[in-house]
C-alpha cells in the first residue's frame, strides 16, 4: 500500500501575519500546494494552542481568527486544494492529546529545547500553565490526526517534530502500527528562517512594533522600510558598511532576485555586487532602502489586492473555515477510531469482545 503524502502546518491566531511568516512559511506553503506533489494539505489556525498562553484574553484569539484566514487566502492558499480549518473545532485532537499524554514523561517535556525557550520568553518559569507545558503533546496530536508525512517548520521547531516522532514510535510499539512518523521540511532560503524585526531585533513582535504586516498599506510599508535598522557605524555614505545584523540586507537576502535589480537598480547585476559596494563604502542606506521598498511593494501588492477582495465577503470566509473544519474532523475521527481500536478501548465496536464475554457468562 502506497502511503499518501500529507502536509500539516499552521499558525497561532494572536495577530495579523507579517512578512516574517510569509518568507518563513506562507510562500513555501503556496508553492507546495501548487506543486502537485502532495495528496492532501491541512493548514490549521491553532486557536487552542494560542489559548495556552492567552487564556485570560480569549477575545484576542477570537478576533484574530479572521485576520489569519484573510492572510491565508490573500497569499494564495486555495480552499479547493488546501484544507483550512480551526483547531478547537476538532474535538478528536483533544482526545488524542489525552491518550498521548501517557506516553511522555514530565522530565522529557522539561528537556524539550523549544519548550524551555518558550517558557523563558513568556516568563513562565515560576508558574507554567499545564496546557502550555504539554503543548508538544497537543502538537503531536495535530500532526498524527491527519497522518502528516511532512511538516514545514523553522529549525527552532525541530525538537517538537522529534517529540512527535518519539510519541509515534512508542504508540506503534505498544499498540499497533497506526500512526505515521512525520518528516520536517525546513525553509530552503536560510535568510527566511530568521527574518528580524525592522529594528534589527531577532524576532518580529507586535508588542515591539517592528513588523511589516501583509495587510499593511503601501505607505505603511514604505515608512517602515525607510526607518529600518541598518549599520549604526555607517554614518557617512563614504564609510564602509557592515552586513552582519543589518536588517535591510537580511530582507534583501530573503526577497530580492536578479530580476529586481534589472527593474529597479540596473547599475547592479545582483545582490552580491550591491553588498560588495556597500562594504567598501560609497553607497548610502537610503538608496538601499528605496530598492528594498520596491522589492517588497512588488511582492505585497497582489497579496494586498486579494485580501481586499476577500474582505468584501467575511461570511464567505467563515464558511470556508467551517467546511474545512468539517472535512478535517472526518479525517481526525477516522484516525481516532484506529487509535482506540489499537488501544483496545473500542468496546462497543468490538463484536468479538462482546461474543467472548457473553459466552463466558452463559456457561
Amino acid at each position: 500500500m502506497i502511503m499518501e503524502k500529507v502536509i500539516l502546518t499552521g499558525d497561532r491566531p494572536t495577530g495579523r501575519l507579517h512578512v516574517g511568516h510569509y518568507a518563513g512559511s506562507l510562500k513555501r506553503r503556496v508553492e507546495l500546494q501548487n506543486s502537485g506533489k502532495f495528496d492532501r494539505i491541512f493548514i490549521m489556525i491553532a486557536d487552542a494552542q494560542a489559548l495556552t498562553d492567552n487564556f485570560e484574553n480569549p477575545e484576542k484569539v477570537r478576533q484574530n481568527i479572521i485576520e489569519v484566514a484573510l492572510d491565508y487566502l490573500a497569499v494564495g492558499l486555495d480552499p479547493s486544494k488546501t484544507n483550512l480549518f480551526i483547531q478547537s473545532q476538532i474535538s478528536e485532537l483533544t482526545e488524542l492529546t489525552f491518550f498521548y499524554a501517557n506516553l511522555v514523561t514530565v522530565s522529557r517535556l522539561q528537556r524539550n529545547p523549544t519548550v524551555k525557550s518558550e517558557i523563558q520568553m513568556r516568563n513562565f518559569e515560576a508558574s507554567i500553565p499545564v496546557g502550555f507545558f504539554t503543548y508538544p503533546i497537543s502538537q503531536a496530536a495535530d500532526i498524527t490526526a491527519f497522518k502528516a508525512t511532512v511538516v514545514p517548520v523553522g529549525d527552532d521547531q525541530l525538537p517538537m517534530i522529534e517529540q512527535t516522532r518519539e510519541i509515534v514510535r512508542k504508540f506503534n510499539s505498544i499498540y499497533d502500527e497506526v500512526l505515521v512518523e512525520p518528516e520536517a521540511l525546513l525553509p530552503d532560503n536560510e535568510a527566511c528562517m530568521r527574518l528580524p524585526g525592522t529594528d534589527g531585533k531577532q524576532k518580529m513582535s507586535k508588542s515591539l512594533g517592528n513588523c511589516i504586516y501583509l495587510a499593511d498599506s503601501e505607505e505603511d510599508v514604505r515608512k517602515k522600510v525607510m526607518s529600518m535598522y541598518t549599520d549604526p557605524e555607517h554614518l557617512q555614505v563614504s564609510d564602509p558598511g557592515h552586513l552582519e545584523g543589518n536588517a535591510v540586507f537580511t530582507y534583501l537576502d530573503a526577497f530580492s532576485n536578479d530580476a529586481h535589480f534589472a527593474e529597479y537598480l540596473p547599475e547592479y547585476h545582483n545582490l552580491d555586487e550591491l553588498k560588495e559596494h556597500y562594504q567598501r563604502g560609497g553607497l548610502g542606506d537610503v538608496k538601499i532602502k528605496k530598492f528594498l521598498n520596491s522589492v517588497l511593494q512588488e511582492e505585497l501588492a497582489p497579496i494586498r489586492a486579494r485580501r481586499a477582495e476577500f474582505e468584501k465577503d467575511i461570511p464567505a470566509v467563515y464558511e470556508i473555515l467551517r467546511k474545512g473544519s468539517d472535512a478535517a474532523r472526518e479525517v481526525a475521527a477516522q484516525t481516532l477510531a484506529e487509535v482506540k481500536r489499537a488501544m483496545r478501548i473500542n468496546y462497543f465496536d468490538d463484536a468479538e469482545l462482546i461474543r467472548i464475554q457473553s459466552e463466558k457468562y452463559l456457561q
